[in-house]
């Protein structure tokens, strides 16, 4: 799964998220974010996003509309597309039908923050390396990205605002806590929120509609479950790699427990079938493409497995990735790639949890102030207003 390309940038950011993170055991997570990443806590306005939806699919169509009237979106921040309603598409297709009637679309709308795709939207731009390229051992990120050009549709969007866009490697977030305050290729205006409500069938995607809507009137509870494959090292400053990404998730399950209950495994196995009951949020890795059937989720579960190939697809009928299995089982929001994405291109499980528990964020701004990188293969799939902790109001 994971290459050591940008192994220094992602250690020194981990390192600085982890000692960070100390303060999240302590304090609340407003006071945190407030006094270390200057973030905003004014939430994603139904204004602000565009929703995006495929001419060819008339069911994400439908959704869309009824998603759009139920969060109260502007019935002019619809744009239908025309595209081929298949998984994967071409650059070429990808460039001509989907990214250029969006920034043609955007032109007049500077109020847009975020974009909503919809069921029947593309989910990855195909690229394939040849077997000589393949075997190619010696080659830099950058390259590899020239040679195997998959990217998520998703994150690929994030940048349509600015035409002609390079696409030779990925591209550091500036909504990314850790480069905040650091000089990056794009600026915040310049780069959009995205998110998308998409799933295995139409009555899946309505399903997490209403889930979203109904949980953030009450509250989301239950337990969280952390699924680490080490104990927690002692001495942190020299980790790399694996070890800095299961020391991560240990981080997240300390910053829930003031919360929520929670469960912390850190044995190499993963929870197995009966092990976790009354499910609200879930991080853990790594199984890939094949998703352990463990939990009882409950309505308005927010989880993501860290794996290669999780969101490869979302509707193929035997697939075992955990992206459509835990929408299938009842799961409101996840996270997942569409390819090889390395372990420092994953959000940092303590920075999107400890958000989604302030209550003030949405699921959208919790994603994106948590992913170091874009123009790459994450998506996030859920209703980009959700704030499943709302109802509790800010962290004691």
């Amino acid at each position: 799964m994971i290459n050591a390309y940008g192994k220094t940038v992602f250690s020194d950011i981990l390192v600085a998220l982890l000692r960070y993170s100390k303060f999240l055991v302590r304090y609340s997570t407003f006071v945190f974010l407030g006094l270390f990443f200057a973030v905003s806590a004014q939430a994603l306005d139904p204004n602000e996003i565009l929703v995006v939806a495929n001419g060819q699919e008339t069911d994400g169509v439908e959704l869309a509309r009824f998603y759009m009237q139920a969060r109260q979106i502007p019935s002019e921040n619809l744009l239908v597309i025309q595209t081929a309603a298949n998984e994967g598409i071409p650059r070429h297709f990808y460039d001509d039908e989907i990214a250029a009637p969006v920034r043609k679309f955007l032109q007049d709308k500077s109020n847009i923050s975020c974009l909503l795709l919809f069921y029947g939207m593309p989910l990855r731009i195909d690229g394939h390396l040849s077997p000589a390229e393949s075997q190619d051992a010696e080659q830099n990120h950058a390259t590899r990205r020239q040679r195997d050009p998959v990217a998520s549709v998703d994150s690929e969007l994030s940048l349509v605002k600015i035409e002609d866009a390079p696409v030779d490697d990925w591209v550091a977030n500036p909504y990314f806590v850790k480069f905040q305050r650091q000089k990056t290729t794009y600026k915040k205006g310049q780069v959009l929120m995205v998110s998308r409500l998409d799933g295995p069938d139409a009555a899946t995607v309505r399903r997490v509609i209403t889930d979203s809507l109904a949980v953030e009137e009450k509250g989301l509870t239950g337990t969280a479950y952390f699924d680490a494959r080490w104990p927690e090292p002692e001495k942190k400053k020299k980790l790399q790699g694996y070890a800095l990404y299961d020391n991560a998730i240990h981080q997240a399950a300390k910053n829930t427990k003031p919360v929520l209950p929670t469960i912390l495994d850190e044995k190499d196995s993963l929870f197995a079938a009966g092990d976790a009951p009354d499910a609200a949020l879930y991080c853990g890795w790594y199984s890939l493409a094949k998703y352990v059937d463990a939990f009882e989720w409950q309505q308005g579960a927010v989880a993501y497995h860290i794996a290669s190939a999780e969101c490869t697809t979302l509707k193929k009928k035997d697939s075992q990735v955990w992206c459509k299995r835990l929408l299938e089982d009842g799961v409101a929001a996840t996270i997942g790639p569409v390819g090889e994405p390395y372990v420092q291109a994953f959000p940092f499980p303590q920075v999107f949890f400890g958000l989604l528990l302030d209550g003030d964020f949405t699921l959208v701004e919790a994603y994106s102030l948590s992913l170091p990188f874009i123009s790459w293969k994450m998506v996030l799939i859920g209703d980009p207003l959700y704030q499943p902790f709302r109802a509790r109001g800010v962290l004691p």
